[in-house]
């Protein structure tokens, strides 16, 4: 059975209330920046955990997700070194980035999420926008899996991160593919 429709007269969700774990194997978090203002290094970051929680309205629902900035994958080694080095990230100091929801708002195709991104000890708001791809009983598994696509940018000095001006661009668009399955 396939869904991607809420209906925000009523809040009834298509999801089944609870804790939906991550489907690890079949979600990502990516991000562009510009180089030099004239093209963009797309990466990624390998390491990440990630939940939702299904109330029985949209009000009480939430989404965390904590990512391990020293797992940067750019495709190149060298530069995933510098950029998690002191000069640049800091993963010493700044090892995780964490995001923390306070509120999903929207209706038919226009979603938002609002909510907390910390980036060492810098805690900012973010909104995203976010895409519902669905719910689907996964022939894999058996079990029902829903989807989402989550897009934002931040300014990377609001979070203390300026490093390589002019070099780098100050906006960084991020990009959240998650699959959570249902408790």
């Amino acid at each position: 059975m396939t869904s991607n429709a809420i209906n925000t007269a009523t809040t009834e969700l298509p999801l089944v209330a609870g804790e939906w774990p991550l489907d690890r194997y079949h979600s990502a978090v990516g991000f562009s920046i510009r180089h030099l203002g004239i093209s963009k290094v797309r990466g990624s970051f390998t390491e990440f955990e990630a939940g939702l929680v299904v109330g029985e309205t949209l009000a009480e629902c939430s989404v965390t997700a904590t990512i391990s900035l020293a797992s940067i994958d750019t495709g190149n080694a060298d530069r995933d070194a510098h950029v998690s080095s002191a000069e640049m990230l800091d993963v010493e100091s700044r090892p995780t980035m964490v995001f923390r929801s306070t509120e999903v708002s929207g209706q038919g195709e226009d979603w938002t999420m609002t909510g907390d991104l910390t980036i060492g000890d810098v805690t900012r708001p973010v909104t995203l926008a976010v895409e519902f791809g669905g719910v689907v009983d996964s022939v894999v598994d058996g079990r029902r899996h829903a989807g989402f696509e989550a897009t934002g940018e931040i300014r990377r000095s609001e979070f203390g991160l300026k490093f390589a001006p002019g070099l780098l661009g100050e906006v960084v668009k991020i990009s959240l593919d998650m699959q959570f399955i249902e408790p």
